[in-house]
């Protein structure tokens, strides 16, 4: 797939502060997005918001079913305790498209303990639940809101990127790189355990050293590796 290709993206959990900045930077990229909620009044007034507030953006809100029902790449972005029945939502709109699965197992209030589910990770589950049919991949846990939401520039954090089908791995790293950000290949989904992990030490270090959103760097590659910094 072309990686200047335009893209109908629905981003599930968007009207939070990491699905909203991930989606804010997308429209402006150029790409058609729309914004899901549990409550489709609320994803029309975050997106009108957003239309608003910032020039060229022309985002969208509909149901969770809805925006995932009319889209080419789901991104689920909703709290670890919604993920599953987010995706019982929408799992008959999913097949043949790809599900970019942002979720962080987190369980307060120890968020900074990492806790991982039964099975080890919570996307590797995602992908057992839906089957073949949808090729789930993993990507943006360890980006904190607050960077995404200051859409003025890069952002000096590296996104890894773990999935079983290369080509669908291929367009989550298109789209950190549309976000303005460093995809990483980071291997099969089973790798994704380290990112979901990673992302209660960044808050301990974030709680530690009183900054506010801590992130990762990939040394020893080269600047125009995938896409932006």
């Amino acid at each position: 797939m072309s990686c200047d290709k335009l893209r109908k993206l629905a981003v599930l959990g968007g009207t939070g502060d990491q699905g909203s900045a991930l989606a804010l930077r997308w429209a402006l990229a150029g790409h058609q997005v729309t914004l899901g909620s549990r409550l489709a009044e609320r994803a029309c007034k975050v997106a009108d918001q957003l239309n608003k507030q910032h020039d060229g953006a022309k985002l969208q809100g509909a149901g969770n079913r809805d925006a995932a029902s009319a889209a080419d790449v789901v991104i689920l972005t909703v709290p670890f305790s919604a993920q599953s029945a987010t995706v019982e939502e929408v799992r008959e709109v999913l097949d043949g498209k790809i599900l970019i699965d942002v979720t962080v197992p987190l369980v307060p209030p120890k968020v900074a303990r990492v806790q991982l589910p039964d099975g080890g990770s919570a996307v590797v589950n995602i992908q057992k639940l839906l089957g073949n049919s949808v090729r789930v991949v993993s990507a943006f846990q360890n980006v904190s809101a607050q960077h995404l939401k200051n859409i003025d520039g890069p952002i000096d954090c590296d996104v890894l990127v773990c999935g079983d089908d290369v080509e669908a791995r291929e367009v989550a790293i298109e789209l950190a790189n549309a976000g303005r950000m460093r995809g990483i290949h980071g291997g099969p989904l089973v790798n994704s355990v380290v990112a979901e992990a990673l992302t209660s030490v960044l808050i301990g270090i974030n709680k530690r050293y009183k900054v506010p959103g801590a992130g990762i760097s990939i040394t020893g590659l080269s600047d125009q590796t995938n896409g932006l910094r």
